[in-house]
């Protein structure tokens, strides 16, 4: 890096005052990860570690204008999408990044919470298709995503793969299906497509824990931040991996609200803090 700036990621993506998902995730991990972040939000989900209540809607205007004011005066170096919620957002978030030169876009479609409320209206899945997948550098979804978007039921790492393939026939350069709700190991399916579609399996052990709120905002964001610094996608998605699993690990035991905790996304930095309580 050089020494005059930094590494510089933008997220557009929803809240979450519980601190664990949504535009909170995103910028502890940006920073974690030694990333500069920046933000634009989408709408403001009341929600807790336990679900979400209710959501209030930004007007598609202002969610655009806050992206044209980043992008109008900082260099951005990647891009992360997270809840867009209705199709008037989707349509007005690929519009503003149209007009300028963004790279490095990672999509988390964002359409069930973990607790099993709907983030994303139904009939904003085909505008989000259209037109926010064929600027996406990486779709991340999930398996209850993935099934949405594809049309039918993911049961096996073969379904896995196949999905990959088809959702590379919607317009994304690279995808990782998720498998994080099939049993057994966590085994994500990334298939990039360049002269040729290679796919690539990325395998990390289970870790007992309900702490997994913002599982998907974590992972989405750490493979931006490691877009936004010139790693390869392949790099960038198995970095992700290895911190998220990290991630998981140091926060499994630790209890924050009555529901489903967040990950430990500063885990490796409270680790050599020269304090951990305070002085008596």
């Amino acid at each position: 890096m050089d020494k005059d700036r930094f590494y510089t990621v933008l997220t557009i993506a929803g809240f979450d005052g519980s601190g664990g998902a949504g535009i909170q995730a995103d910028l502890k991990t940006f920073s974690a990860l030694g990333c500069y972040g920046t933000t634009a939000l989408t709408a403001i989900p009341i929600q807790n570690t336990v679900g979400v209540r209710s959501v209030y809607e930004i007007e598609a205007s202002c969610i655009k204008d806050q992206i044209k004011a980043i992008l109008d005066d900082i260099s951005i170096n990647a891009v992360k999408i997270g809840m867009l919620h209705n199709q008037s957002v989707i349509e007005s978030v690929a519009d503003i990044l149209n007009q300028y030169s963004v790279s490095n876009i990672v999509l988390d479609p964002v359409m069930v919470a973990k607790s099993g409320d709907m983030l994303l209206q139904p009939n904003a899945i085909a505008t989000m298709k259209e037109l926010i997948f064929p600027m996406t550098t990486v779709l991340t979804p999930n398996l209850l995503e993935t099934s949405k978007l594809v049309g039918y039921e993911i049961l096996t790492k073969a379904d896995m793969e196949k999905a990959a393939l088809d959702l590379l026939e919607m317009g994304p350069q690279n995808i990782v299906v998720k498998g994080g709700h099939l049993n057994g190991n966590c085994d994500d399916c990334l298939a990039i497509k360049n002269s040729s579609i290679e796919i690539r399996w990325l395998s990390s052990q289970r870790i007992q824990t309900k702490n997994t709120h913002g599982t998907g905002c974590t992972f989405s964001a750490a493979i931006a931040s490691f877009l936004a610094k010139g790693f390869t996608v392949f790099e960038s998605v198995s970095l992700a991996k290895q911190y998220l699993t990290k991630s998981i690990e140091a926060g499994a035991n630790i209890k924050v609200g009555q529901g489903n905790g967040p990950v430990h996304h500063f885990h490796r930095l409270w680790n050599d803090l020269p304090y951990t309580q305070a002085c008596k």
